[in-house]
């Protein structure tokens, strides 16, 4: 059956609309790409088959110039050259994210990194400040907003966001209207449980800030994340 004879939410390009390009798999991204089938195989069907030839490895795709794409049956010029400048578009960000994306060694750097989210805010919030292995920035990522006096931390929701981003390496991070920098006990209760929790993860909680309007309190360097 040919995609558009599908129903509306399982088309790849209605699903992209709806929820988003994270939401569909590499062969619906792939599929977008190839746009139509032919009479014996939907472009999704095609985006499958060409994927498992590559071992289902977007690395090993992305070697593949527009001649090897091309010796895929179905897979005429016009499709193989939007994969290829597709992929290349895909390398060239990678190339310029790898460029532009800080490291964060330290404190100072974390907290210049999350100041302007958080310190001048009248509420607490909840962030993280997610790495690479080379400690490199992969994101900051919202986890809560709360009140004038907290904000809940779900360690489910904190570790999810850490694991779809593959970090290897996450500080916390989270703001004190008050100006009041020390952690409170429910803080130092939630970092030893988020670090433990992580560990099981391999993943390494380097620090916990409070932000305040003037500084910030890190429990990595007054030696509280042991």
């Amino acid at each position: 059956m040919p995609i558009r004879d599908w129903a509306a939410d399982d088309r790849p390009r209605e699903k992209l609309l709806r929820l988003g390009a994270r939401a569909l798999s590499d062969a619906e991204l792939l599929a977008i790409l190839i746009r139509s089938g032919s009479r014996n195989e939907s472009a999704l069907d095609l985006a499958k088959r060409i994927l498992a030839k590559s071992g289902n490895d977007l690395h090993r795709l992305g070697t593949l110039d527009a001649s090897a794409l091309m010796e895929h049956k179905g897979m005429g010029e016009a499709k193989a050259l939007a994969i290829a400048a597709a992929l290349e578009l895909g390398r060239r960000r990678r190339a310029t994210d790898a460029a532009e994306r800080p490291s964060v060694t330290n404190s100072a750097t974390a907290f210049e990194l999350i100041r302007g989210k958080v310190a001048d805010l009248p509420h607490e919030e909840f962030w993280l400040i997610l790495l690479d292995r080379g400690n490199r920035l992969l994101e900051l990522a919202q986890i809560s907003s709360g009140g004038l006096h907290g904000t809940v931390a779900d360690p489910k929701l904190i570790f999810k966001a850490a694991i779809e981003r593959r970090a290897s390496c996450l500080l916390l991070c989270h703001n004190h209207p008050s100006g009041q920098l020390r952690p409170s006990e429910e803080d130092i209760r939630l970092t030893k449980k988020l670090v433990e929790g992580a560990r099981l993860l391999d993943i390494s909680v380097q620090d916990h800030l409070i932000v305040g309007a003037t500084g910030y309190y890190s429990f990595a360097d007054n030696g509280m994340l042991a």
